[in-house]
């Protein structure tokens, strides 16, 4: 059976046999390649499929030799040529490797060249089954396009964009999305500039599935949404197998900071940092010694000339949180971290907070759950299918979506809905208000109950290692594959 992977990242071990820096994104798709490349008798040829930046060259197809337990360590890269006749004595799994040129800086924009160079990828390899990674960039509605056969085609559902789009201000002011800073405006790149590209990206994704004959999914509420859009797909659930190093140790409340809470991403308004920054003060006054870390790069960093001019309308929202709260000395911002690091961070704290105000399954949180670190998620997306509020740790309230699967089914139903919805300031205020106070009597709750807490982190972990066991999800994506094979013809 072959299988073509279109993916939204140069996979690392490619990186590596190319002489070129990795990626640290969707390491569980690094992951999957150990699995595939462990079981030997899978019967199953893959070919992977990767954008690069425009002006970049690359082989247009090469393969990768892959060896050792971990596939990053071991790779080397030939030509086509050589593809064709490469030894199979000669150890390791081979991979095949296509690049397509992509505007990656503008995933919202489609590129009507992409559809000729994955006609001739998907000509060249012939697949049984494309099983494409993710819905909201333009290469996955590329394939959709130009291949013949849908019922061939597997679409992998991450987020979905269009209703991350409505969910995009979090609550925010409306003072704070309208604001533009001198940065904002020199990179187009407003909050209502964002929030505009996930919208066409939307439009995107909407599409592809669409057009797609099976859908892989993970949770409840994806499966309502993509069955509402597209009732004829064959929907499959899938468990995802997240990053190897997760599987291996365990939270232990004696060798964590006491009182700190861990956000694995705070850089947009969909990730919530801000309602955590609102909740703060609150759980202070019982904590005096809490601390924030969080993972990314600093928005609110504003010491030098060139600071100022590059923080953005939302890091400067932050900064005004953090000013207004006086929680300069309790809020810190770690810069990028690698996936051991991501690890180390997550048993050194006392809690991870997933605070987004939509998602559909973070795997940050599984991250989290998989070692046992005491969790405070928002009950919001797709989140409930992977974490048990009040037996995994403790749900705080979300941002209500005023736009759902069944009134997105189409686009006046949706309009009308919005129409009818109301959306005054008061009442964004007192949601808002009720999502912070929940988020702090949450945490509080959390730290004030250590034994319940001890059972939290146990009871999570179970559920973990349960959801994202990586036999069963390996297994369960064979399963996929050979029935899509199965059907055609």
């Amino acid at each position: 059976m072959k299988v073509l992977w279109v993916c939204n990242i140069m996979l690392p071990v490619i990186a590596e046999a190319l002489h070129r820096e990795a990626s640290n994104k969707e390491g569980w798709l690094s992951g999957l390649l150990s699995q595939i490349v462990a079981w030997e008798d899978t019967g199953m040829t893959l070919a992977v499929a990767f954008p690069v930046p425009a002006g970049e060259e690359i082989p247009q197809s090469f393969v990768v030799r892959v060896q050792g337990e971990h596939p990053a360590c071991v790779a080397e890269a030939t030509s086509a040529t050589e593809a064709a006749s490469a030894p199979e004595g000669g150890g390791g799994y081979l991979v095949r490797c296509y690049g397509f040129h992509e505007d990656t800086v503008h995933p919202d924009r489609y590129q009507p060249e992409l559809e000729e160079e994955l006609r001739k990828i998907t000509e060249d390899y012939d697949p049984d089954v494309i099983h494409c990674f993710g819905t909201e960039y333009p290469h996955t509605l590329a394939v959709c396009r130009v291949y013949p056969h849908p019922e061939r085609i597997l679409l992998g559902i991450q987020g979905i964009c269009s209703l991350c789009a409505e969910a995009y201000f979090a609550d925010l002011p409306e003072r704070v999305t309208r604001k533009v800073t001198f940065r904002d405006l020199v990179k187009r790149d407003s909050l209502r500039s964002q929030q505009e590209k996930f919208v066409r990206r939307g439009v995107m994704e909407r599409e592809a599935i669409g057009l797609a004959g099976n859908i892989t999914g993970r949770t409840a509420w994806d499966r309502e949404v993509t069955t509402g859009w597209n009732p004829g797909a064959q929907y499959y659930p899938m468990n995802e197998t997240l990053r190897a190093s997760f599987y291996e140790g365990s939270w232990d409340p004696e060798h964590c900071e006491p009182h700190s809470i861990f956000v694995s991403q705070g850089d947009y308004p969909l990730k919530g940092l801000h309602y955590l920054l609102k909740a703060l003060p609150g759980i202070r006054r019982k904590f005096p010694d809490v601390q924030v870390y969080v993972a990314g790069n600093d928005l609110t960093a504003y010491h030098t000339l060139k600071q100022k001019l590059k923080i953005s309308a939302y890091g400067q929202y932050l900064r005004d949180l953090i000013r207004e709260g006086q929680l300069e000395d309790c809020v810190h911002f770690t810069g990028r971290l690698t996936e051991q690091q991501m690890r180390e961070r997550f048993l050194r704290s006392h809690l991870f907070l997933c605070c987004s105000s939509l998602e559909n399954s973070p795997n940050s949180l599984g991250e989290a759950m998989l070692l046992g670190v005491p969790c405070v998620s928002t009950e919001v997306g797709g989140i409930p299918s992977l974490f048990d509020g009040g037996r995994d740790g403790l749900w705080c309230e979300g941002h209500r979506l005023t736009e759902t699967a069944e009134t997105s089914r189409n686009t006046t139903d949706a309009t009308e809905n919005k129409n009818n919805t109301c959306n005054s300031k008061e009442l964004k205020t007192i949601e808002l208000e009720n999502i912070v106070k929940s988020m702090e009597k949450s945490i509080i709750e959390m730290w004030s109950s250590p034994e319940k807490m001890l059972e939290y982190s146990k009871n999570a972990r179970e559920h973990a290692r349960k959801t994202h066991d990586k036999e069963k999800n390996f297994a369960k994506l064979q399963e996929i594959y050979a029935k899509i094979a199965e059907r055609q013809g």
